[in-house]
């Protein structure tokens, strides 16, 4: 019998391809996503028994509602994926009230919420994964708040991972680097002055954007189906995915 499987952040890159890869393999998946339009599509391409729902992991209400949904189709879950980020450069002077809640409450509150609320529907020989990046160990500039955001979450998964042994439910921190999804600009939302200042410090602190290697989302997925499927026995607290020159 196929896994449920709920998925934020699911209505582009990473957490679209997840949806495809696991919905291709006959497991069950749930996409969340704050731009409800997105995962609505996806939802409608893969068809039953997958469905979206509307969530913005930054707000606790949006995730209490959607997981309320979820409960309504799928009392129990098996694994939480927690995908959705905000990822854009500013210098922290210039940043707006808005810019810095919205990523802290995105990137850092986001997952608790979304950990909260999924435990309870969870049994023993579940799974969390929550999805950092490489800019917790790689300096890059006008990436403060996402990078401690990023990092923040991976203590939080180190402690969760602790809290939640006793029940038999692992908790894993995937740190991904550089990935594209085919089509899609990575950039589009971007300040282009903010861009702009963004690439040229980058290659000022010897970060040559254009030169690293990227990987493509869908090679990525590999590397979740893999922690999913780890036996019983066995535990990943950490995986670090970095992109390599093919």
């Amino acid at each position: 019998m196929g896994k449920t499987i709920v998925i934020t952040g699911a209505g582009v890159g990473l957490g679209r391809a997840l949806a495809r890869r696991f919905a291709s393999e006959g497991e069950t998946v749930i996409l969340l996503g704050r731009t409800f339009s997105k995962v609505q599509a996806l939802a409608e391409e893969l068809g039953e028994p997958h469905f979206a729902v509307e969530c913005d992991v930054g707000s606790a209400d949006s995730v209490r509602a959607a997981f309320a949904k979820i409960a309504e189709r799928h009392p129990k879950i098996d694994v939480l994926i927690n995908n959705a980020a905000i990822y854009e450069p500013f210098m922290v002077e210039k940043a707006t009230d808005d810019q810095i809640l919205t990523i802290m409450n995105t990137n850092f509150a986001g997952p608790i919420f979304t950990c909260r609320a999924a435990i309870p529907m969870m049994e023993k020989g579940g799974t969390i994964l929550n999805v950092t990046s490489e800019s917790v160990a790689l300096e890059f500039p006008m990436l403060s708040l996402y990078a401690s955001t990023k990092t923040g979450l991976e203590r939080f998964t180190d402690s969760l991972s602790l809290e939640l042994q006793p029940a038999g439910i692992r908790v894993s921190t995937v740190r991904a680097g550089p990935m594209y999804e085919a089509g899609k600009d990575m950039n589009v939302h971007w300040d282009p002055a903010a861009a702009q200042q963004f690439y040229q410090l980058c290659g000022e602190a010897g970060i040559h954007l254009a030169k690293r290697p990227i990987s493509n989302v869908t090679s990525v997925t590999s590397v979740f189906r893999a922690m999913i499927d780890l036996p019983p026995d066995v535990r990943v607290t950490h995986a670090s995915i970095e992109a390599r020159h093919a």
